[in-house]
């Protein structure tokens, strides 16, 4: 029995474009390999590499982050650097 706990976690990536990027996942650092290298990124990063990690948020649920990644996503560029910083 695994009793290790699974942390979601809602990111903000930088494109090659100056674009920002929010998405989630359960391991940044795959998602964000994926994203750079791999044609298991989003569609939309696929064409903007490299991406480069700005920002993150850890939820304990994937419905918390998923609620989170859409409020991000409805912000305004200005806003989302804001949070960023």
């Amino acid at each position: 029995m695994n009793n290790t706990k699974t942390f979601w976690f809602v990111y903000i990536l930088k494109c090659s474009d100056d674009t920002l990027y929010t998405g989630i996942t359960i391991d940044l650092n795959r998602r964000l390999d994926e994203h750079n290298n791999s044609p298991k990124g989003a569609k939309y990063t696929r064409i903007r590499r490299p991406l480069e990690l700005l920002y993150f948020e850890e939820y304990q649920d994937k419905s918390s982050a998923s609620k989170r990644e859409l409020e991000i996503k409805k912000l305004s560029r200005g806003k989302k650097l804001e949070l960023i910083k």
